[in-house]
C-alpha cells in the first residue's frame, strides 16, 4: 500500500507548470484586450480553468505511471517515482487515481459550461481527457509514435490558453495566439528533456517517443529551440503590451538549461533540466501573464 507520500511524488507535482502557465498567460491576454471590468466572474473563470488544466495534469502523470507500468516500459528509468513500476500500489489502484483526476477536472468544465453558456466545451473536455488517456493507455498509445509533442502542444498549449482567454472575453487576439504557442513549446520541451534522459531505456521496449525517432543529438538541438521560441514571441507581444518584455528576464535561465543540455548531460544529470524547465514554464506563464495584464 503506497503511502501519501509516495501518492504525492506519483502525481508528480513539478510538471504542474505545465498546467498553470496557459491559465496565466491566457487571463494574461484577456485583461489586456478587454480589461478587468469584472474581476469578480473572471477570477472565479480562471481559477476553474486552472482547475480543469491541474486535474487534467496529475490524471495523465497516473495515466502515464499505470501504462507504462503495465507494460513494462518503466522498470529500468531513472527519474521520478512510478506506483505500478515500483510495485507500491496496485495497478489498478492507480488507474483509478487517473480516471478520479479526470472526474474531477469534468467536475471544473461542467462548472464553466454552465457559467459561460458554452456547451461546446463539452466536447473540447472529452477530447482533452481522450488525449490524455490515449498518451500511453489503449492498444494503440500516440506517445509511442513520436506524437506526444503534438498533444501536449496542442492541449497544453493551443486549447489552455486560448480556452482560458475565450471564456473569459468570447474571442481570441493574437497576443493570444503567440502566447499559446509559447507555452505550447515549453509544455514540448518539458516533454522532450524527459524523454531525452529515457532515449535509452524507451528504445529498448519500442516506445518510440520523438526524442527516440530524430536521436539524441537532434533532440538536444530542438529541446533549445522549444525553450528559445517562447522567448521570442514573448518579445512579440510587447508591441501590444510593452510589459511583455518581463519575459527577457528568463534569457539567463534560459541559456543555462539549454548549454547543460547541448554539452550532453544524461540520465539522473537531466532530471535538474527538467525541473528547471518546468519553472522556466511557470516563470513564462508569470511574466507574460503580468506583461500582458498591465
Amino acid at each position: 500500500m503506497a503511502t501519501l507520500a509516495e501518492w504525492t511524488a506519483g502525481a508528480r507535482l513539478r510538471t504542474l507548470p505545465a498546467a498553470a502557465a496557459p491559465v496565466l498567460v491566457g487571463t494574461g491576454a484577456a485583461i489586456q484586450a478587454a480589461g478587468w471590468d469584472e474581476p469578480g466572474r473572471q477570477t472565479l473563470l480562471a481559477l476553474l480553468a486552472l482547475g480543469v488544466a491541474l486535474a487534467l495534469q496529475v490524471g495523465v502523470n497516473y495515466a502515464n505511471d499505470y501504462s507504462d507500468g503495465v507494460r513494462g516500459t518503466d522498470l529500468d528509468r531513472v527519474g521520478p517515482l512510478r506506483l505500478t513500476a515500483a510495485g507500491l500500489a496496485a495497478p489498478t489502484h492507480v488507474k483509478y487515481a487517473a480516471f478520479a483526476s479526470f472526474a474531477l477536472g469534468a467536475v471544473f468544465g461542467l462548472a464553466l459550461v454552465v457559467l459561460t453558456g458554452y456547451v461546446w466545451l463539452l466536447a473540447v473536455g472529452v477530447v482533452a481527457i481522450a488525449a490524455a488517456w490515449f498518451y500511453t493507455g489503449g492498444s494503440h498509445p500516440y506517445g509511442y509514435r513520436g506524437l506526444g509533442e503534438v498533444g501536449v502542444f496542442v492541449f497544453f498549449g493551443l486549447v489552455a490558453v486560448l480556452g482560458s482567454t475565450f471564456i473569459q472575453i468570447g474571442r481570441f487576439t493574437w497576443p493570444a495566439v503567440a502566447g499559446a504557442v509559447g507555452v505550447g513549446l515549453l509544455a514540448c520541451a518539458l516533454l522532450m528533456v524527459n524523454n531525452l534522459r529515457d532515449i535509452p531505456t524507451d528504445a529498448l521496449v519500442g516506445k518510440l517517443t520523438l526524442a527516440v525517432r530524430i536521436g539524441d543529438r537532434r533532440a538536444r538541438r530542438v529541446y533549445v529551440a522549444m525553450v528559445a521560441l517562447p522567448i521570442l514571441l514573448g518579445v512579440a507581444c510587447a508591441f501590444a503590451a510593452p510589459w511583455s518584455l518581463l519575459v527577457l528576464l528568463l534569457a539567463l535561465p534560459v541559456t543555462v538549461l539549454s548549454v547543460t543540455v547541448l554539452l550532453g548531460a544524461r540520465g539522473i544529470a537531466l532530471v535538474p533540466v527538467l525541473a528547471g524547465t518546468g519553472l522556466v514554464e511557470l516563470g513564462y506563464g508569470l511574466l507574460l501573464g503580468l506583461g500582458l495584464s498591465l
